[in-house]
């Protein structure tokens, strides 16, 4: 192995896009309905910090591109009230709020919705117990 390249020294995730169709649609979702701090804008652009991790709301940049994002799970410390606040903003809720998985100190629960853009994100909770 002392001839191949040496891999990058990758040390996170430094941002992530997220497809629009409307990006001031998808700004205003993003910023007033899931309350993300809101960065700054470019042309065609939105940018949000989502702890640490810069959200980019942009159109696809090619035809290739054209397609859903990837599911992205935004951590909440409560997720049965962050729940009722989406579905009270009249979010579209696809899957409520459940449990997945029974940890040794904590139970996993994850619910999932769709975005102005038709995009699927998800919510997700480490509860103690």
């Amino acid at each position: 192995m002392s001839d191949s390249p040496s891999l990058p020294a990758i040390t996170g995730i430094g941002q992530i896009a997220v497809n629009a169709r409307d990006v001031a649609r998808a700004t205003a979702f993003y910023r007033e309905v899931v309350g993300l701090r809101f960065l700054f804008e470019a042309p065609g652009l939105a940018f949000f910090d989502c702890g640490g991790v810069r959200l980019m709301i942009s159109k696809p940049s090619s035809p290739q591109f054209e397609h859903p994002a990837s599911i992205l799970y935004y951590r909440v410390a409560d997720i049965q009230a962050s729940h009722a606040a989406l579905e009270q903003a009249g979010v579209t809720v696809e899957g409520a709020p459940h449990e997945v998985a029974k940890l040794p100190d904590h139970d996993l629960w994850i619910g999932f919705y769709r975005d102005t853009e038709d995009n699927v994100f998800a919510l997700m909770s480490e509860a103690r117990r």
